[in-house]
Order: structure tokens, then C-alpha cells, then sequence
């Protein structure tokens, strides 16, 4: 009796230890924050930013999770300097005073064993908005290079960027932004 009374011990242990949650450190060489709006009615432009930092931590087991993403406003790379320049002055980003975009989740919502929506906070330019990013595609498995565990994920919302102090020329250019975040983690390490 003695014994099925450890076996029972050490197997909720272990699926206690299964169910912790597991930290990722976002790779910035493989992480894609950009933003899509319309142009004059000409055509749809997309933009990047160069630079993101931050932490997702997932308990897929017990179905949470969380992220916390900081994009640096001033690394915006249209592909043109004189345009980088002109978006990160004080009708848009603002760069000076406002160097980064955070966003905070509050809540990860799973279908199933995948997560579909991640509601959270999201500042730019010193206002700070509610908003729910639609995960498109999500993934974890052991990465085939640096040989830990890692997991992506891209996902969408659309605000409207005068609601953010940064309504300049609109409607030519269109209020509503397309905000895509592309991002590859791998597993925080302990230290050495």
C-alpha cells in the first residue's frame, strides 16, 4: 500500500513538473513586427521594425499563457532613411519622446491545444489601447538548429492610428493599420 502511495506521489509530481510553464526569449533575428495601411487609395504598404524584445510564457498543458513584446520605434525601416526619419517626427511615432511600443497580453485564449486570440494592452506614442490579436499560425517543436525548444507565431489586430495621436493626412492615408507581429522564441535558458 506503501509503495502505490509513492508511485501515486511521484506520478502527480511529474504531471505537476509537465505543467509548469515554460518561458521563450524572442530571437530578434527572426521576429517581424510590421504595419500595412493604404496608401492614396494607390496600394497597400507595409513597413517594418527592426528591433524587438521580450518574453512569452506558455502552459500548454493547463491552456494559458502570456506575452509581453517591446518593439524600438526608432529601428522603423521603410527602406528609405528620409521616410524613416519622417515617421518616427512628432505627427507619428515621435520617436524622442516615445522610443518604444509595448504591447502586454492579459489573457490567451486556446481552441483545442492551440491558442487562437491574446487580448492585452497595447501603447504607442504614450496611449495605451485594448486590443485583441488574432493568432494566425502557431507552433513549438525542438529547433533543428540550436537544438532547444522553441515556438512561433504570427498574429494580426488592425486599430486606427488616430486613436494612437497619429491621424496625419488622413484619410489619404487610410486610418486603419494592419498590425502583424511574426515572432520566433526559444526556450529561456538557466544560468550558467
Amino acid at each position: 500500500m506503501k509503495r502505490l502511495a509513492t508511485l501515486t506521489a511521484l506520478a502527480a509530481f511529474a504531471a505537476a513538473a509537465q505543467a509548469a510553464p515554460v518561458t521563450y526569449v524572442i530571437d530578434n533575428s527572426h521576429t517581424y513586427p510590421h504595419f500595412s495601411y493604404n496608401h492614396l487609395g494607390f496600394s497597400n504598404q507595409t513597413q517594418k521594425f527592426d528591433k524587438t524584445s521580450g518574453k512569452v510564457v506558455l502552459d500548454l498543458a493547463a491552456k494559458t499563457g502570456s506575452v509581453d513584446v517591446t518593439i524600438d520605434a526608432t529601428s522603423v525601416n521603410t527602406g528609405y532613411a528620409l521616410f524613416n526619419e519622417h515617421i518616427q517626427a512628432a505627427d507619428y511615432f515621435d520617436t524622442a519622446k516615445h522610443p518604444t511600443i509595448t504591447f502586454k497580453s492579459s489573457k490567451m485564449t486556446f481552441n483545442g491545444d492551440q491558442p487562437v486570440s491574446l487580448a492585452g494592452d497595447l501603447t504607442i506614442k504614450g496611449v495605451t489601447k485594448p486590443v485583441t490579436l488574432a493568432i494566425t499560425h502557431f507552433h513549438c517543436m525542438p529547433h533543428p538548429m540550436l537544438k532547444v525548444e522553441a515556438c512561433g507565431a504570427n498574429a494580426t489586430t488592425q486599430v486606427k492610428r488616430s486613436e494612437f495621436n497619429m491621424g496625419k493626412n488622413v484619410p489619404y492615408v487610410s486610418d486603419e493599420v494592419t498590425l502583424t507581429l511574426a515572432i520566433e522564441a526559444v526556450k529561456e535558458q538557466p544560468a550558467q
